[in-house]
């Protein structure tokens, strides 16, 4: 149909579209938003039905605030107070970077995006952040990063840092005392509640700790005491994938304990956001379009009188037409400049704007630097049932820093400021100090009878004590003895099985224990079936808010898909994110919430620290426990499936996180042995650890535990004589771990037929043992005149002079990490290079760590030592149908 069907159309079109919406004016008086919403509905249902596209974008409302002044509530504090105590703390959060640049420390420092949260977060100080208390379950508080100095300096108004402490910010080893750059847990573990530093990581942390606390109270772990988790974050910020990668399950799971504020100042590092857009707009579009409650806080109550007075819309539209480039760039205006812009030529717009002097104009602010606009969004943010929010906050980067900072996009490299800025600066926050203590940057706090001092700490005992705080009152939780997991002990006879079924089925054990079971958290992305866990589905169901409202298709089956509100097991869908999101607050649920739950965190190894490493690297930060499983590991045991999924350097990743036990067990007893040892030392003794474990799909016979003494030391410290020879000739030593241990075993008996003695050694954690041997390192270093420590793998093997030949299914570099502290017979065979598809003895063959290479290598040892001779080597090459002239493999 043309666009104009007939002369005059646009006039009766005009008349028709008034006599509409006096119509739906009618029913929101008789039916309220309830019947409005119900008649817009059935309209747009069928328009859709007569094929008539709606490509206009319906996610989105008008560029104003959310909440209308008519739904505003009374503001309940002392706003000019309250002002003239963020004046203070802007003060010290910039003078904490600006002493570090006087003095010539080099240690960085940020001050405009504080200055831009610093009254949103005022607010929430004020009046929402609640601390733990009998009967509250207490409010989680994440602050973005850069906006650290902001929160040490209210710390320091309240009493908790002395001055020291505060000029030795981005100092953690001063004397006096430290703070950290950015809020880290284990740097300061009685202030900082959740680590937040690396960009895009705090939004999944926020959304799955807010899972995890109904996950608590839905399985009765937790009473539903409540308790908010505050996460803010920036704009530009939002443009990582894990801030919107995850937002579904909040509203799936109806998370309405988590409130998400995004501080949209339009600015990301080192320009706009959204120049030529409208980054609000554009975040309010994927966030409803999620069904979340969506509060945007735009304008401040300056423009509410002329929003009033625009009957026709005219300055709504221009608001709309408006993008984020034109709105930074009138935050730096003068009231005339910015006049001449918001007019734009239109005369209605000029008579409206005419209502206010330019000094009026000027200093009409953002919604975020508005308190009223502020808690009003709050409020509603608090008070919100079964849907997560996000309020989308708008402000100016570098507010109150000055022309030469102030909503530029040098503002987030602004790091000092000269005499003049600083004496302007002091004027404007009305802070007491003399000329030479300004200049000097010098902090300012009241006296403690004052009225901002007084109503700081009566706001904070109103609302339960001081926050950020992270307080540990979680019991200790005593591990099972060794014998409750006897069964794998005893191995498996003649039968065959892996050890990823292994550590399934003592989960299972684990999980009927009754005193411990209740607090396993199994976790897995998807492929529960692919690592034999559907078992658990019947018995422990699967976690689900809104339990099964179905009948599953293999409801009939013994091994049905079971979903329950109070399900055990949390299986995330294909989402590694949120699964160490979970894992991560399951592992920390004993400082957040005082609960010791134990995360079992099961997923394909290659999948894990190569694609969610930044998430392990902040599950070391939060003092996180638990066990990592990386199934199907190794780079050649997961036969068929090509480069991207054969992993052959999760423990050389695993080795650069410092408290991060990592193990790779051949056998049943030894994982039984490990698991029982971590939740000893987790759980019991409370150490602030974690484990990676690698467990396999080759199925082979798993063997009884010997009965010598020492091998549970040996598995715990990372080596053992599995099974030393008895044959008579000259001795070779092969080390194996994980499935490569049966290559091994193998290459033994094949070099027993040739009249050697090999012994087979276990290394159950070649990153355990070159620790510990640095250690011993390091304090001969320090102590060289004190009784010399010898490293345990140096004990192993120091009366070996014979070949010692070591195999793993990883880069040579993880043997190589002990190869120091071995004889000078060690040689290593290894992983180097890309995964290829093809079949587990293709795939060995290929990357020379197969039983014949582990020969050969050994052979080739014995003739550098003069025990082979060239002839007799040459011999034996050829009976092993060695390619010596094929390609490297890591190099292919």
């Amino acid at each position: 149909m043309s666009e104009q069907p007939f002369p005059g159309y646009i006039d009766e079109l005009a008349e028709d579209r008034n006599e509409w919406i006096e119509s739906l004016e009618n029913i929101y008086r008789e039916y309220g938003e309830a019947g409005v919403r119900d008649i817009l509905r059935s309209l747009q249902n069928h328009v859709l039905t007569r094929g008539i596209a709606l490509s206009e974008a319906t996610l989105n409302t008008p560029y104003v605030n959310t909440i209308p002044p008519s739904e505003q509530a009374p503001y309940p504090g002392n706003i000019a107070l309250e002002k003239r105590i963020e004046n203070i703390i802007r003060w010290n959060a910039m003078a904490m970077v600006l002493q570090a640049v006087d003095q010539g420390r080099g240690v960085g420092g940020h001050i405009a995006t504080y200055a831009s949260a610093a009254t949103m977060l005022e607010v929430g100080f004020q009046h929402f952040f609640r601390s733990r208390s009998e009967d509250y379950g207490g409010d989680l508080v994440m602050p973005q990063p850069h906006a650290a100095p902001g929160i040490y300096a209210r710390a320091f108004l309240e009493g908790r840092f002395d001055g020291k402490r505060l000029a030795n910010y981005r100092r953690e080893l001063a004397d006096g005392g430290g703070l950290s750059s950015y809020p880290h847990p284990r740097s300061m573990p009685d202030f900082w509640q959740l680590p937040n530093a690396s960009m895009g990581l705090s939004t999944p942390t926020a959304i799955y700790q807010a899972r995890f606390a109904k996950y608590l109270e839905n399985r009765g772990l937790k009473p539903r005491t409540g308790g908010k988790i505050w996460c803010y974050v920036g704009d530009g910020e939002s443009d990582e994938p894990e801030v919107l990668g995850t937002i579904n399950i909040a509203a799936r799971d109806k998370l309405d304990n988590l409130v998400l504020i995004v501080n949209c100042n339009l600015q990301r590092l080192d320009g706009p956001v959204r120049g030529n857009g409208k980054i609000i707009q554009e975040l309010e579009r994927s966030f409803r379009g999620a069904d979340w409650n969506v509060i945007k806080v735009i304008w401040g109550s300056g423009w509410d009188g002329l929003l009033a007075q625009d009957t026709e819309g005219i300055l709504r539209q221009r608001m709309e037409d408006c993008v984020d480039g034109d709105y930074q760039r009138y935050s730096i205006m003068a009231g005339d400049a910015q006049r001449e812009h918001w007019v734009d030529g239109d005369p209605a717009l000029e008579q409206m704007m005419n209502s206010l002097t330019n000094e009026e104009l000027r200093e009409i602010k953002r919604g975020g630097q508005d308190p009223k606009k502020i808690f009003a969004a709050y409020q509603r943010a608090a008070t919100a049932q079964d849907k997560p929010t996000v309020i989308l906050i708008k402000t100016v980067k570098g507010d109150g820093m000055g022309e030469s900072a102030q909503g530029r996009n040098t503002a987030h490299q602004k790091k000092n400021l000269n005499a003049e800025e600083r004496l302007q600066l002091a004027s404007d926050y009305a802070i007491p100090l003399s000329e030479s203590e300004i200049k000097a940057a010098a902090f300012y706090r009241p006296a403690e009878d004052s009225a901002e001092m007084v109503y700081l700490q009566q706001q904070r005992e109103n609302l339960g004590g001081y926050l950020p705080q992270r307080t540990v009152e979680c019991p200790p939780l005593q591990a099972p003895s060794l014998d409750t997991l006897r069964t794998f002990l005893q191995g498996t006879g003649e039968r065959e099985a892996s050890t990823t079924m292994a550590v399934v089925r003592m989960l299972g054990v684990l999980m009927k224990d009754a005193e411990l079971g209740k607090y396993i958290v199994p976790i897995v992305p998807d492929e529960a079936r692919t690592f034999g866990m559907d078992g658990l589905f019947k018995v422990n169901g699967i976690y689900s808010p809104e339990g099964q409202n179905y009948t599953p298709v293999d409801a009939e089956s013994l091994l049905s898909y079971r979903e329950a509100t109070d399900g055990q097991i949390l299986q995330e869908g294909i989402c590694e994110t949120g699964a160490m999101a979970s894992f991560l607050a399951a592992g920390t649920a004993y400082a957040v919430h005082g609960v010791p739950t134990i995360p079992f965190y099961i997923f394909y190894s290659m999948f894990g620290f190569q694609r969610v490493g930044d998430m392990i690297w902040s599950c070391a930060d939060m003092m996180c426990r638990g066990f990592l499983l990386g199934g199907t590991a190794g780079r050649t045991t997961l036969n068929g499936e090509g480069l991207q999924h054969q992993d052959g350097h999760s423990h050389v990743l695993a080795s650069t996180v410092p408290n991060l036990k990592s193990y790779d067990p051949a056998f049943a007893y030894e994982l039984a042995i490990i698991v029982r040892d971590g939740i000893y030392r987790m759980y019991e003794l409370q150490e602030n650890i974690f484990y990676y474990l690698t467990v396999y799909n080759e199925n082979h016979v798993m063997p009884a535990m010997a009965s010598d003494t020492g091998v549970d030391e040996g598995v715990l410290r990372g080596a053992y004589c599995w099974q030393r020879s008895t044959a008579s000739g000259p001795e070779v030593h092969l080390l194996a771990s994980g499935s490569i241990m049966q290559q091994a075993i193998a290459a033994a008996q094949h070099l027993q037929q040739l009249g050697y003695a090999a012994h087979i050694w276990s290394i159950t954690s070649y990153t355990e043992l070159a620790r510990e041997a640095e250690a011993c390192e390091r304090y001969n270093r320090l102590h060289p005149l004190a009784q010399q420590q010898v490293p345990y793998i140096q004990q192993l093997f120091a009366d070996v002079s014979a070949p010692v030949v070591a195999v793993s299914d990883y880069m040579k570099a993880l043997p190589n990490s002990i190869a120091r502290w071995m004889p000078p017979t060690y040689t290593v065979l290894g992983t180097d290079g890309y995964g290829l598809s093809e079949s587990r003895a293709a795939l060995r063959d290929h990357f020379e760590i197969c039983q014949r290479h582990i020969v050969q290598a050994t052979l080739v040892s014995l003739h550098e030592m003069g025990s082979l001779s060239d002839a007799e080597l040459k011999q034996a090459m050829r009976s092993l149908d060695i390619d010596a002239d094929k390609p490297d493999p890591a190099l292919r």
